[in-house]
């Protein structure tokens, strides 16, 4: 199945607020029962056994969306014993408005969202300025050569490791998102699918690796889930 790139009605910056809260919603049920959550906190537990107890981890959330997955994160990091800082931006002026009102109703601390396009974000940041960046559910919206952009940047602003969290596409993976999707309304139905359709394969995802030179990190597939992530630490983590 080649990739295929559709516009999402959600990326529109007229996009009816309602019509966008809906999205947001799906997304994060979608995210809390098919692994976008715990596909983060598996590799923020498993670094954790190095972090140091005496300083702030920071993490950037790359197109948080309504920002669902860096306030899991920071609930586990509260619970673990851990002062984790997050950083989320995302580019649409809704989105953002929503993605505060969001992390306001959760009650929690230490999440600033701010509004940025994920690929100029070394206008803001200079590189090394974060411990991870982590960039869920948004590369596969971009064409290949700003794919690799988004990559290259996220390496650079990461000091220690990077994750990136994503879909994988096939046609059994548009199956069964049309028919987890029946009745949603439009926006819903149409987004999720173009989502799958533009999804990537096990092989596009490690040519991206090779040619960005990303050694450090592994692919780990949820094929229930068609998700994968590409993620690791870099050899001086923690050093």
């Amino acid at each position: 199945m080649r990739r295929r790139l559709t516009p999402e009605l959600m990326d529109d910056p007229n996009i009816a607020r309602e019509d966008l809260d809906h999205s947001l919603r799906y997304i994060r049920a979608v995210n809390r029962r098919l692994g976008g959550a715990s596909a983060l906190l598996q590799h923020l537990k498993k670094w954790s056994a190095r972090w140091p107890a005496d300083q702030p981890i920071t993490l950037l959330d790359v197109a948080t969306g309504s920002a669902d997955l860096p306030i899991a994160a920071r609930q586990w990091a509260q619970k673990s014993g851990f002062d984790l800082r997050i950083t989320a931006i995302d580019a649409h002026k809704t989105t953002v408005e929503l993605a505060q009102e969001h992390v306001a109703r959760a009650g929690t601390e230490h999440i600033e969202i701010i509004q940025a396009d994920a690929r100029s974000l070394m206008d803001r940041f200079e590189p090394a300025s974060f411990d991870y960046v982590h960039a869920g559910l948004f590369l596969h919206h971009l064409p290949e050569i700003e794919v690799l952009t988004v990559l290259r940047i996220m390496d650079r602003l990461a000091r220690t490791g990077i994750v990136w969290n994503d879909l994988m596409r096939s046609r059994i993976g548009v199956f069964a998102i049309r028919l987890m999707t029946v009745g949603k309304p439009e926006v819903i139905r149409h987004d999720a699918r173009v989502s799958v359709e533009a999804g990537f394969t096990r092989r596009e995802v490690l040519d991206f690796a090779q040619r960005l030179d990303l050694t450090y990190c592994d692919y780990r597939a949820r094929i229930l889930a068609h998700r994968f992530t590409l993620a690791g630490e870099k050899l001086s983590a923690w050093t």
